[in-house]
């Protein structure tokens, strides 16, 4: 069975401190022995990512990290991680055994800063002698009513799942990859170039993820290589109301659609759908002030051996220094690595981000927006240098 993917789903984090019960509530919120369970405090080490489907909520993340007061060297490192696992989450669940909250309203403070959501939990409330002191005591210190919950007895796992559905923030149900670009009964076409890059006998994430979504908004969809342009155009009755391109061939496709056709690209679609297009677009601009003494960094979501027609490692390096200079310094990071200080760099270049969430995404672009530096995309920089940035459609 074809699963949603990871980086489509509702990232739902659990912090609090060691031994408080985080990997224990969600196996009863899934109703699974999904997460390691052990009266030993520090059982979790890095943070643990579990897919389920929760009716109401739909598919989703559970991410169990390490304890927030974990201790000695190793964990400090562990809470490293966590502080990672925070900027992929989009709601969180604040876990606490007692009034005793210091530590969680650092971590409040923290995920407040992030705009992310908190649902406060008051876990193994049925091993207290008076509950409802203790939650007020909470509320008094946190300004938030806590769930008395038990992971032990299943009490309040329907409460939990209501305030997550409350908690939704209003995209997860509506945000779309071609957003309003096309309506029922239009017709697109995507050019797919299969070349190197290509995976052999199967298209990659985005090709997959939007003609699906075009198939769900009852569109008609037609598919051709770079090549078979102009074949596929005459053998429609009317010019197609979208083209979707691989941004590789933007100029290409540019100057052969019909002008009737609107044109974009699946990483312009995905910089609106996973991250902050209007941030993306302005940060091309800082395209045109590069010089030969610039420094580049190119951010890559997957981890791959680069290959000799590579987007990212080839490709974009090759035409920015074709425009600004051989000595142009471009440098390149991969997954999860992405340097905290962005000060040296004079531009950002992030991929299409098929394989992040969102608010992954946005925590990078944060981050840039706070420290001045632009950031745009692999198909926003292409359009930008091919000279029709503002024909492209997002």
């Amino acid at each position: 069975m074809q699963e949603t993917p990871r980086a489509n789903r509702l990232h739902i984090g659990l912090f609090g401190k060691r031994n408080s019960g985080k990997s224990s509530l969600i196996n009863a919120l899934t109703n699974q022995e999904v997460a390691l369970v052990s009266d030993i405090a520090g059982t979790t080490t890095d943070p643990v990512y579990k897919a389920m489907e929760i009716h109401g909520i739909g598919p989703c993340v559970f991410i169990d990290t390490a304890g927030l007061d974990d201790e000695g060297e190793l964990g400090a490192l562990r809470i490293q991680q966590t502080m990672r696992a925070m900027d992929r989450t989009d709601i969180a669940l604040l876990v606490c055994t007692g009034d005793d909250i210091e530590k969680e309203l650092e971590w409040s403070r923290l995920l407040k800063e992030k705009n992310i959501p908190v649902i406060w939990i008051l876990n193994k409330a049925d091993l207290l002698t008076d509950v409802t002191s203790t939650i007020r005591s909470i509320e008094k210190k946190c300004g938030q009513v806590p769930l008395g919950v038990s992971a032990c007895t299943k009490q309040g796992m329907e409460d939990i799942r209501r305030s997550l559905i409350a908690k939704l923030p209003d995209e997860t149900m509506s945000r779309g990859i071609v957003g309003k670009l096309v309506e029922e009964g239009d017709t697109v076409m995507l050019v797919m170039p299969q070349d190197i890059q290509a995976p052999k006998g199967r298209l990659i994430l985005p090709q997959v993820q939007t003609i699906r979504e075009l198939l769900d908004r009852k569109c008609l969809v037609m598919s051709c290589t770079t090549d078979q342009i102009d074949c596929m155009l005459q053998a429609l009755v009317h010019p197609p109301k979208l083209i979707i391109t691989d941004s590789q061939v933007f100029k290409t496709v540019y100057e052969k659609k019909p002008s009737a056709s609107r044109l974009t690209s699946f990483s312009v679609l995905f910089a609106q759908y996973k991250g902050d297009i209007d941030y993306f677009i302005e940060g091309a601009n800082a395209i045109g002030r590069l010089t030969e003494n610039s420094r580049v960094l190119i951010a890559e979501a997957c981890t791959h051996a680069p290959l000799t027609e590579d987007i990212g490692r080839v490709k974009i390096p090759n035409m920015l220094r074709k425009k600004f200079g051989s000595g142009l310094l471009i440098e390149h990071v991969s997954g999860t690595d992405f340097p905290e200080d962005l000060s040296k760099y004079d531009l950002i270049i992030h991929c299409g981000a098929c394989m992040f969430n969102r608010k992954y995404v946005l925590s990078r672009v944060e981050q840039a927006r706070k420290q001045n530096i632009p950031m745009t995309n692999y198909g926003v920089t292409i359009a930008y240098l091919a000279g029709i940035l503002d024909k492209i459609d997002s």
